[in-house]
């Protein structure tokens, strides 16, 4: 396939078009029309059921190779990808972790038997994955995890607790950073670890969050047996691991769901404030700022910049302020035709200062990898 490199080809013109057509025709009627009507058991079968349908369709893995069942694409058609699937209101499926994580993890560090294991039911969806990264302790500061993987001969025995694991409750893999060895050696004494969820002495418990929702859960390992052969990336090399994981996870999907999601959320705000508030047109000017900055990171990613990802460190910390700021307003608003939606919204946007690193983490980072700036002491 030709690998797009801009978002103004006409190639990529006639892209967007075919994914339109394909998710109009393709997003389930009463996902895009009557979701909330759906108890639990339902939802969950649509949302595996989807998995499926991309996987038939050839998008399961967009950006992986042909050679591991891949559509060989790039970071352009990912994005606009993920776009139209945000326009669309698709589901999105259970094999998000493994899809957009875990496999591209597995095609930079795994080896050849961990790709054939795991790849395939990846793609398909039938493997669903969670990942054990963040911990009570240990949230933005991820090298001072405590949970700890003790080598006993061919195996590593696992004790801890990890906390805020998105789809746990469904998963049968879960990718985990654990302790291997002296808690001063910090970075350099991680390994990370793909563990069979199905078995004794893991306890996954949800959360119940302040918007009434349960997306994450507390999973519990007492001394959960993990064969050596999972080690994913060498032992002691987990930080290394991590930092691929992580790229994929802030990257162009992040970008485009965070972008349409904003988008949607300033044009309800200017229904209803019906232009009596010029804050309407700023948040919607914000929005379309923080799309071109998307945009201009991944064709510098697409050229081959290796400096692609400093264009994306500033996205995280402008998504999830302007998101909290634009809540307030909407919350604000005095709107009684969408009271209930913006308080769910306002509601929602308390963490996003917090998950996938705190803004004060988000200002340090950029302070000192991105421009360079000497550590505070």
């Amino acid at each position: 396939m030709v690998v797009l490199s801009s978002f103004g080809s006409p190639d990529a013109a006639a892209y967007r078009a075919t994914l339109d057509e394909w998710f109009a025709t393709n997003v389930p009627e009463v996902w895009r029309n009557d979701r909330r009507s759906l108890d639990e058991e339902a939802v969950v079968a649509l949302r595996r059921d989807w998995d499926r349908t991309l996987y038939d369709a050839g998008w399961a893995g967009l950006t992986w190779p042909t050679r591991f069942g891949g559509r060989g694409a790039g970071p352009v058609e990912e994005y606009l990808f993920y776009e139209a699937s945000a326009r669309h209101h698709a589901p999105e499926g259970f094999g998000r972790v493994g899809r957009l994580l875990v496999g591209p993890t597995l095609l930079v560090h795994g080896t050849d038997e961990q790709r054939e294991r795991f790849l395939p039911g990846i793609l398909t969806g039938e493997q669903v994955w969670c990942q054990g990264f963040s911990e009570p302790g240990a949230g933005s500061d991820l090298a001072a995890v405590a949970t700890r993987a003790a080598r006993d001969g061919d195996r590593f025995v696992v004790s801890g607790q990890k906390t805020w694991t998105s789809f746990a409750k469904w998963a049968g893999w879960c990718v985990l950073l654990a302790r291997t060895g002296p808690a001063e050696a910090r970075h350099h004494n991680l390994t990370m670890l793909l563990v069979d969820m199905d078995q004794p002495g893991v306890t996954v418990r949800p959360i119940k969050q302040i918007s009434g929702m349960s997306e994450f859960s507390e999973t519990f390992f007492d001394e959960v047996v993990v064969p050596a052969e999972n080690v994913l990336g060498g032992v002691d090399n987990g930080w290394r691991a991590a930092m691929t994981l992580l790229t994929s996870e802030r990257g162009a999907v992040e970008g485009a769901n965070k972008y349409v999601e904003l988008l949607e959320d300033a044009q309800l705000l200017g229904h209803c404030l019906q232009g009596t508030d010029e804050r309407a047109a700023r948040f919607l000017t914000l929005v379309e700022a923080l799309r071109w900055q998307v945009m201009r990171a991944i064709e510098s990613q697409s050229a081959g910049d290796a400096h692609w990802f400093h264009k994306m460190s500033v996205l995280k910390l402008y998504w999830s302020e302007l998101w909290q700021d634009m809540t307030a307003a909407g919350l604000g608003s005095g709107c009684a035709e969408h009271r209930d939606q913006w308080r769910f919204k306002y509601l929602s946007s308390r963490a996003s200062t917090i998950y996938s690193g705190t803004s004060e983490i988000q200002r340090n980072i950029i302070a000192e990898r991105v421009l360079g700036l000497p550590r505070s002491r």
